[in-house]
């Protein structure tokens, strides 16, 4: 019985503890991360717009070959989006639209995880690299978390989480337009 009344102590302080942690936390969550990949600005702007070419690169793409897509009418641009469907617990389910296309420099997509009700806004962003090594392709990701004291916890964590995706995708993003140039050549 007495270890029972510890736990309840315990968690008395630590339930209001995080609460109060909570309160000085962000609600405002940002990922970024950046890769110079050797080849032309409309290259790699063309992959990421068309949104079927995400299933040679995407990192969440690859880890479920069992993945399973429905894309928009719209193929490329404003308004081309796709739903996906995984059971893997990484991928899950969600969707995603591109809503801003500034040919050869931003896109901007609203993208929404599972059955969450925050809406995550992503971009790229694509600049000559320095030294005319190619194309510097920055990749990020802003969440407004609100309130939720979880969710501000949980939001100290996705840099580390959904950095390393990032990482995975534009150095599979890098390979691929690589490869994509060589066969064109």
């Amino acid at each position: 019985m007495q270890a029972l009344y510890m736990i309840l102590g315990a968690l008395a302080v630590l339930i209001p503890g995080l609460v109060v942690i909570s309160l000085f936390l962000p609600t405002t969550v940002k990922v970024v991360r950046a890769r110079v990949v050797p080849t032309t600005i409309p290259a790699v702007f063309q992959q990421v717009n068309t949104l079927r070419n995400w299933e040679g690169w995407s990192p969440w793409h690859q880890l479920d070959p069992a993945l399973q897509l429905t894309y928009s009418e719209t193929e490329s641009g404003v308004g081309a989006g796709f739903q996906w469907e995984s059971k893997h617990r990484k991928v899950r389910k969600g969707h995603l639209t591109i809503t801003e296309c500034r040919l050869h420099e931003y896109i901007a997509l609203d993208m929404q995880f599972m059955k969450q009700r925050i809406v995550t806004r992503c971009f790229f962003r694509f600049e000559p690299a320095k030294r005319g090594a190619g194309t510097l392709v920055t990749w990020g990701l802003m969440a407004e978390l609100g309130l939720h004291p979880g969710r501000k916890l949980m939001g100290l964590m996705m840099d580390k989480w959904i950095g390393k995706d990032f990482e995975r995708g534009l150095e599979n993003l890098k390979r691929r337009c690589i490869r994509e140039s060589v066969n064109n050549s």
